[in-house]
């Protein structure tokens, strides 16, 4: 004798097993995605590959900030540089390894890359410049994936942890060059070259 398992009011159903395991067999082709998956594939992949190369232009920005660092006062800078470059490849890896398993295909073509990207390439000429255009790139992705995480909700949550645990690193980023440029301009408010070790 099965008694149905009463549900707190509001909360879903749970599917049966048998259920489940059907479900489960019917376009097995279409790998992680279920029948209820229920975000916009299409978009969410379009939202992915804008991702990804918004990371892959600020891996671009980051190693050329980090080689073009010059000055006794410019280490802190370049091997803050070089981490970010860092996190922000494995933030390229993972959207498209994510990209993938939703049936889609990561965009890595060059020439469309600044097109599709939130940030843009910019370079500063002096490391204060670079700093803050670093930061920008920063602030503009934070913006990006909090919409991308309330525009996903719960039609994918896979996708949207993903994303929230990206923005949070993109957040510290943020929080380190806001740090790096405030070392940097000193106490006197003028805008220096460089900055202390």
């Amino acid at each position: 004798m099965n008694a149905p398992i009463p549900t707190p009011q509001g909360k879903p159903t749970l599917t049966d097993v048998k259920t489940l395991r059907e479900s489960a067999r019917r376009h097995i082709e279409e790998g992680a995605v279920t029948e209820h998956y229920s975000a916009d594939r299409e978009k969410v992949l379009q939202l992915l590959n804008e991702a990804l190369a918004t990371e892959l232009v600020c891996v671009l920005r980051y190693r050329h900030d980090y080689f073009m660092a010059r000055g006794l006062d410019s280490k802190a800078a370049a091997d803050e540089f070089l981490e970010h470059a860092t996190q922000e490849l494995e933030h390229a890896d993972r959207i498209a390894e994510r990209i993938v398993q939703l049936g889609g295909e990561p965009n890595f073509a060059p020439d469309e890359l600044t097109r599709s990207s939130h940030s843009e390439y910019r370079v500063g000429k002096t490391l204060i410049e670079a700093i803050k255009e670093n930061l920008v790139a920063e602030r503009i992705a934070i913006d990006s994936y909090r919409e991308m995480v309330q525009y996903i909700g719960d039609g994918d949550p896979t996708t949207r942890r993903m994303l929230e645990e990206i923005l949070a690193v993109e957040e510290e980023h943020a929080d380190d060059l806001a740090d790096l440029l405030v070392d940097c301009a000193g106490t006197s408010g003028t805008e220096a070259t460089s900055c202390p070790a």
